[in-house]
């Protein structure tokens, strides 16, 4: 039976964020969480809200609107953690998978974007990184920004939340 990746799934969670639709895939999702307590992390960087418990392990929760620039996620009953599982290069030859949670303004719904239906990411300046997006999903005449997570974080940024994760196990053990 062949691998299936994120590739073949043309399905995608939508979720809001600072008023725009945005989308992952379901490949990469593991779940979606009402927010629960949430343990401050001291000297992470802002963009990382902190970590959470999630039946027994440390994960790391993000602040996408923080990272992107559009000031904090507000708290409220609709505001959700997607649970996802992002790979990252733990050295020359190996890849291995981190799970981390990411705050959203709240979750909408599961979509088909058929890959025709998927626009290259706006070409806006030659300066901003835009490889975070993976394309813009058109979905009843709306846009969906359509995020790849491996990218969203560097592998600098992953790497350091997995070795922050493997200490405070070891810590723990």
């Amino acid at each position: 039976m062949d691998e299936i990746t994120g590739n073949d799934i043309n399905q995608y969670l939508t979720f809001y964020m600072a008023d725009e639709i945005y989308g992952v895939s379901v490949a990469n999702v593991k779940e979606v969480l009402s927010v629960s307590r949430i343990t401050r992390v001291p000297r992470m960087p802002d963009y990382m809200s902190g970590v959470i418990n999630l039946r027994g392990n440390v994960i790391p929760v993000i602040d996408l609107r923080l990272k992107f620039g559009l000031g904090p996620t507000p708290i409220t009953e609709d505001t959700n953690i997607i649970v996802t599982e992002a790979v990252y290069l733990a050295d020359e030859e190996d890849s291995e998978s981190l799970v981390v949670g990411i705050f959203t303004d709240a979750v909408q719904k599961v979509v088909t974007i058929e890959p025709d239906q998927i626009e290259p990411p706006p070409k806006m300046y030659s300066s901003i990184d835009s490889s975070f997006i993976i394309g813009m999903g058109k979905v009843d005449q709306m846009f969906i920004i359509i995020l790849n997570l491996e990218k969203t974080l560097s592998q600098q940024e992953l790497l350091s939340f997995a070795l922050g994760r493997n200490r405070e196990a070891a810590d723990n053990g």
